[in-house]
Protein backbone atom coordinates (compact mmCIF):
# COMPACT_ATOMS: atom_id res chain seq x y z
CA UNK A 1 0.00 0.00 0.00
CA UNK A 2 2.63 2.20 0.82
CA UNK A 3 4.29 1.53 -2.53
CA UNK A 4 1.66 2.42 -4.51
CA UNK A 5 1.20 5.72 -2.66
CA UNK A 6 4.95 6.60 -2.96
CA UNK A 7 4.19 5.89 -6.62
CA UNK A 8 1.31 8.18 -6.63
CA UNK A 9 3.40 11.00 -5.38
CA UNK A 10 5.70 10.99 -8.45
CA UNK A 11 2.75 11.19 -11.05
CA UNK A 12 2.27 14.43 -12.83
CA UNK A 13 -1.32 14.63 -11.94
CA UNK A 14 -3.05 16.67 -15.05
CA UNK A 15 -6.36 18.69 -15.18
CA UNK A 16 -7.73 18.43 -18.87
CA UNK A 17 -9.80 21.69 -20.02
CA UNK A 18 -11.79 21.17 -23.39
CA UNK A 19 -15.46 21.75 -24.37
CA UNK A 20 -15.22 18.69 -26.60
CA UNK A 21 -15.56 15.32 -24.48
CA UNK A 22 -13.54 13.30 -27.04
CA UNK A 23 -10.97 15.43 -26.99
CA UNK A 24 -10.79 15.14 -23.22
CA UNK A 25 -11.53 11.07 -23.65
CA UNK A 26 -8.83 10.86 -26.19
CA UNK A 27 -6.25 12.59 -23.75
CA UNK A 28 -7.19 10.58 -20.77
CA UNK A 29 -6.54 7.60 -22.62
CA UNK A 30 -3.89 8.64 -24.03
CA UNK A 31 -2.41 9.38 -20.81
CA UNK A 32 -3.50 6.47 -19.71
CA UNK A 33 -0.15 4.28 -21.41
CA UNK A 34 2.37 7.01 -19.77
CA UNK A 35 3.54 6.03 -16.38
CA UNK A 36 4.46 9.27 -14.69
CA UNK A 37 1.12 11.17 -15.91
CA UNK A 38 -2.18 10.62 -14.52
CA UNK A 39 -4.87 12.82 -15.25
CA UNK A 40 -7.01 13.81 -12.27
CA UNK A 41 -9.65 15.58 -13.74
CA UNK A 42 -11.23 17.06 -16.38
CA UNK A 43 -13.36 20.38 -16.84
CA UNK A 44 -15.53 21.40 -20.57
CA UNK A 45 -15.19 25.39 -19.48
CA UNK A 46 -13.03 28.06 -18.00
CA UNK A 47 -15.37 28.38 -15.24
CA UNK A 48 -15.55 24.98 -14.59
CA UNK A 49 -11.78 24.78 -14.95
CA UNK A 50 -10.91 27.82 -12.12
CA UNK A 51 -12.74 25.93 -9.74
CA UNK A 52 -11.13 22.22 -10.19
CA UNK A 53 -7.65 24.14 -10.25
CA UNK A 54 -8.46 25.09 -6.75
CA UNK A 55 -9.63 22.03 -6.19
CA UNK A 56 -7.32 19.62 -6.94
CA UNK A 57 -4.34 21.72 -7.23
CA UNK A 58 -3.05 19.73 -10.61
CA UNK A 59 0.24 19.77 -11.16
CA UNK A 60 -0.34 20.67 -14.89
CA UNK A 61 -3.45 22.12 -16.30
CA UNK A 62 -3.45 21.59 -19.84
CA UNK A 63 -6.09 24.42 -20.95
CA UNK A 64 -7.93 24.55 -24.65
CA UNK A 65 -8.71 28.47 -25.61
CA UNK A 66 -11.83 28.97 -27.11
CA UNK A 67 -14.60 27.30 -25.08
CA UNK A 68 -18.09 28.59 -23.65
CA UNK A 69 -18.98 29.94 -20.58
CA UNK A 70 -14.95 31.03 -20.11
CA UNK A 71 -12.86 31.51 -22.92
CA UNK A 72 -9.29 29.61 -21.86
CA UNK A 73 -7.03 33.22 -21.61
CA UNK A 74 -9.57 34.33 -19.34
CA UNK A 75 -9.34 31.24 -17.37
CA UNK A 76 -5.63 31.62 -17.28
CA UNK A 77 -5.84 34.76 -16.04
CA UNK A 78 -8.22 33.73 -13.06
CA UNK A 79 -6.29 30.45 -12.54
CA UNK A 80 -2.88 32.44 -12.00
CA UNK A 81 -4.25 35.21 -9.85
CA UNK A 82 -5.61 32.61 -7.22
CA UNK A 83 -2.38 30.03 -7.73
CA UNK A 84 0.55 31.82 -8.43
CA UNK A 85 2.38 28.67 -9.00
CA UNK A 86 0.20 26.74 -11.63
CA UNK A 87 1.58 25.46 -15.09
CA UNK A 88 -0.36 25.78 -17.80
CA UNK A 89 -0.04 24.05 -21.00
CA UNK A 90 -2.25 25.49 -23.82
CA UNK A 91 -3.20 22.96 -26.18
CA UNK A 92 -5.65 24.27 -29.10
CA UNK A 93 -6.01 24.53 -32.52
CA UNK A 94 -5.08 27.99 -32.94
CA UNK A 95 -1.33 29.61 -33.72
CA UNK A 96 -2.90 33.26 -34.82
CA UNK A 97 -0.26 35.87 -32.78
CA UNK A 98 -3.78 37.17 -31.31
CA UNK A 99 -3.85 33.92 -29.28
CA UNK A 100 -0.24 33.41 -28.87
CA UNK A 101 0.78 36.46 -26.90
CA UNK A 102 -2.19 36.98 -25.02
CA UNK A 103 -1.73 33.44 -23.30
CA UNK A 104 1.84 33.69 -22.71
CA UNK A 105 1.15 37.00 -21.46
CA UNK A 106 -1.71 35.62 -18.89
CA UNK A 107 0.81 33.27 -17.50
CA UNK A 108 0.41 30.32 -19.62
CA UNK A 109 4.20 28.30 -19.76
CA UNK A 110 3.70 26.51 -22.62
CA UNK A 111 1.51 26.05 -26.28
CA UNK A 112 0.92 23.46 -27.69
CA UNK A 113 -1.22 23.06 -30.98
CA UNK A 114 -3.46 20.02 -31.27
CA UNK A 115 -1.49 18.42 -34.47
CA UNK A 116 1.39 17.49 -32.05
CA UNK A 117 1.86 14.06 -31.94
CA UNK A 118 1.11 12.09 -28.04
CA UNK A 119 5.13 11.68 -27.54
CA UNK A 120 5.60 15.75 -28.00
CA UNK A 121 2.16 16.44 -25.93
CA UNK A 122 3.64 14.38 -23.25
CA UNK A 123 7.02 15.55 -23.43
CA UNK A 124 5.82 19.21 -23.18
CA UNK A 125 3.49 18.11 -20.21
CA UNK A 126 7.11 16.84 -18.83
CA UNK A 127 8.57 20.13 -19.12
CA UNK A 128 6.01 22.44 -17.84
CA UNK A 129 6.08 20.55 -14.78
CA UNK A 130 9.10 21.25 -14.29
CA UNK A 131 9.04 25.06 -14.85
CA UNK A 132 10.65 25.03 -18.75
CA UNK A 133 8.61 26.37 -20.91
CA UNK A 134 6.97 24.10 -23.68
CA UNK A 135 6.62 25.60 -27.27
CA UNK A 136 4.79 23.93 -30.38
CA UNK A 137 7.57 24.47 -33.48
CA UNK A 138 5.08 26.69 -34.83
CA UNK A 139 4.74 29.15 -32.16
CA UNK A 140 8.47 29.07 -31.41
CA UNK A 141 9.10 30.52 -34.44
CA UNK A 142 5.97 33.18 -34.09
CA UNK A 143 8.09 34.00 -30.72
CA UNK A 144 11.19 34.23 -32.38
CA UNK A 145 10.24 36.28 -35.10
CA UNK A 146 8.95 39.02 -33.05
CA UNK A 147 12.18 39.02 -31.04
CA UNK A 148 14.04 39.40 -34.42
CA UNK A 149 11.59 41.62 -36.40
CA UNK A 150 9.20 43.66 -34.07
CA UNK A 151 7.35 46.19 -35.29
CA UNK A 152 8.41 49.60 -35.49
CA UNK A 153 7.94 51.48 -32.79
CA UNK A 154 7.54 55.12 -31.53
CA UNK A 155 8.62 55.74 -28.53
CA UNK A 156 7.70 58.52 -25.83
CA UNK A 157 10.28 61.41 -25.31
CA UNK A 158 9.70 60.58 -21.64
CA UNK A 159 12.35 58.27 -20.75
CA UNK A 160 12.08 55.06 -18.00
CA UNK A 161 12.93 55.87 -14.73
CA UNK A 162 15.22 54.09 -12.64
CA UNK A 163 12.53 51.65 -11.22
CA UNK A 164 10.52 51.67 -14.29
CA UNK A 165 13.79 50.12 -15.75
CA UNK A 166 14.11 47.56 -12.53
CA UNK A 167 10.68 46.31 -13.37
CA UNK A 168 11.35 45.57 -16.89
CA UNK A 169 14.15 43.93 -16.22
CA UNK A 170 12.30 41.72 -14.09
CA UNK A 171 9.12 41.29 -15.79
CA UNK A 172 11.98 40.08 -18.30
CA UNK A 173 13.14 37.41 -16.47
CA UNK A 174 9.96 36.03 -16.15
CA UNK A 175 8.77 37.27 -13.07
CA UNK A 176 4.74 38.56 -11.80
CA UNK A 177 3.86 41.42 -10.22
CA UNK A 178 3.57 39.74 -6.64
CA UNK A 179 7.61 38.16 -7.07
CA UNK A 180 8.53 42.02 -8.42
CA UNK A 181 6.60 43.08 -5.42
CA UNK A 182 8.27 40.95 -2.84
CA UNK A 183 11.72 41.80 -4.31
CA UNK A 184 11.59 45.13 -5.08
CA UNK A 185 9.80 45.63 -1.68
CA UNK A 186 6.72 47.57 -3.15
CA UNK A 187 3.11 46.79 -3.68
CA UNK A 188 1.65 45.02 -6.10
CA UNK A 189 -0.11 47.98 -7.18
CA UNK A 190 2.90 49.92 -6.89
CA UNK A 191 3.92 47.19 -9.64
CA UNK A 192 1.30 47.51 -11.80
CA UNK A 193 1.07 51.11 -11.89
CA UNK A 194 5.14 50.72 -12.87
CA UNK A 195 4.23 48.15 -15.54
CA UNK A 196 1.58 50.30 -16.77
CA UNK A 197 3.42 53.63 -17.30
CA UNK A 198 6.12 51.03 -18.93
CA UNK A 199 3.54 49.53 -21.39
CA UNK A 200 2.56 53.62 -22.13
CA UNK A 201 5.58 55.04 -22.87
CA UNK A 202 6.91 52.59 -25.18
CA UNK A 203 4.13 52.18 -26.89
CA UNK A 204 3.57 48.63 -26.19
CA UNK A 205 0.45 46.05 -25.84
CA UNK A 206 1.54 43.99 -23.33
CA UNK A 207 3.58 42.49 -20.87
CA UNK A 208 5.43 39.56 -23.80
CA UNK A 209 6.28 42.58 -25.82
CA UNK A 210 7.82 44.61 -22.86
CA UNK A 211 10.33 41.46 -22.11
CA UNK A 212 11.13 41.18 -25.62
CA UNK A 213 11.95 44.57 -25.92
CA UNK A 214 14.09 44.32 -22.72
CA UNK A 215 15.72 41.61 -24.11
CA UNK A 216 16.75 42.94 -27.71
CA UNK A 217 17.72 46.35 -26.14
CA UNK A 218 20.19 44.55 -23.56
CA UNK A 219 18.21 45.41 -20.54
CA UNK A 220 18.07 42.07 -19.59
CA UNK A 221 18.94 38.59 -20.07
CA UNK A 222 17.44 35.59 -19.66
CA UNK A 223 20.53 34.03 -17.74
CA UNK A 224 20.21 36.55 -15.40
Amino acid sequence: MNEKQTEKTAFIRVLVVDDHAIIRKGIRAMLDLVPDIGQVGEAENGIQAVKLASDLKPDVILMDLMMPEMDGIECIRQIKAQQPESRILVLTNFAGEDMIFPAIKAGAMGYHLKDSSPEALVEAIRQVNQGVAALHPTIAKKVLEEFHHPEKQQFSSEPLTQREVEVLRLIAQGHENREIADHLVISEATVRTHVSNILGKLHLASRTQAALYALREGLASLDQ
